[in-house]
């Protein structure tokens, strides 16, 4: 690196339990390191880690938490400071951040670090990542940070399919192609793709007047929104949330009463996934062919970066 360039010091935080996430993590800070810049990691973990591939019931049982943002406690971690950027880069938890993320941005030692940082987040998920993304735009506000940029990587398969291959690799841990469905989650030529989003902040950050302020991937397509999943994603959110508040007053998770009202849920939530978003998927094709100005602009406005100027 020249002498007219600066040398930043760069915090990356990343949750990830199929390992995925921590590739991704690793191709966005390839040109950051190759650059010079210092950068630290933490890769969170929970005291008690969630199980991977998880058990069917367990797996349910647990989304009424983790929708609440209730935090867990986390292995002892340690960072520097003065930190000039931040990237966290976690998985899409039933629409929403791990707990782990969740707990970290809310901890003592980790609203230190945030404050008045900049920071780009990154996901990696099967292909809903809006609703997450602002309940993380909300945690890091609330901790005084300074959220400017945000990548989401989802996977390519059909949305249909995904409804099938992504569970199958959180059940049972196996994400090949099967029945004529393509594997599940990120293919290795996206996330090798990932390493263009970092060259592209590393070559804002190097310039010594760099004030953190304003997004750096704005003119880029790190932000891509269906319109069509958006609208079902909220009325998915919408339904965690309340289904969560009833299964949480039942009791904890795995008591008899929460685990017959979570029987219940199992079947709305397979009726919906059979009727609901098939038709809802349908309608908004349609709104899309037939009002395609009105969708664009809903997906200019989702695309939007954190750090960008409203026009």
């Amino acid at each position: 690196m020249s002498a007219d360039t600066a040398r930043r010091r760069i915090l990356a935080v990343c949750y990830s339990q199929s390992g995925q996430a921590s590739a991704v993590e690793n191709q966005f800070l390839v040109p950051l390191r190759q650059a010079g810049h210092t950068v630290d990691c933490i890769a969170l973990k929970p005291g008690s880690p969630h199980p991977f591939p998880w058990p069917f019931w367990r797996f349910i049982d647990s989304f009424p938490e983790i929708v609440a943002q209730q935090p867990v406690a986390l292995e002892d971690w340690s960072a520097g400071s003065n930190y000039e950027l931040v990237v966290i880069t976690y998985p899409v938890w039933f629409l929403s951040p791990p707990p782990a993320v969740v707990s970290f941005i809310r901890s003592q030692a980790g609203r230190r670090l945030l404050h008045d940082t900049p920071v780009v987040t990154v996901t990696a998920c099967r292909n809903m990542w809006i609703e997450a993304h602002r309940d993380m735009l909300a945690l890091l506000q609330e901790a005084g940070a300074r959220p400017c940029d945000h990548l989401a990587l989802t996977d390519p398969g059909p949305p249909l399919a995904t409804f099938v291959t992504t569970p199958r690799w959180v059940l049972t841990g196996r994400r090949d192609a099967f029945l004529g469905l393509p594997p599940a989650g990120l293919t290795q030529s996206i996330i090798s793709g990932v390493s263009r989003y970092g060259a592209i902040v590393e070559q804002a950050i190097r310039d010594p007047g760099w004030s953190g302020v304003g997004s750096m991937l704005a003119c880029t397509d790190a932000m891509r929104v269906d319109p069509a999943l958006a609208s079902s994603e909220r009325i998915g959110k919408r339904s965690f949330r309340v289904w969560g508040r009833l299964l949480r007053a039942c009791g904890a998770p795995g008591t008899p009463v929460r685990r017959a009202v979570l029987v219940l849920y199992v079947a709305f939530l397979l009726l919906m996934i059979i009727t609901v978003v098939p038709l809802s998927l349908v309608i908004r094709r349609l709104i899309g062919l037939l009002a395609p100005d009105r969708v664009r602009a809903m997906a200019s406005d989702l695309e939007r970066q954190p750090g960008a100027t409203a026009p």
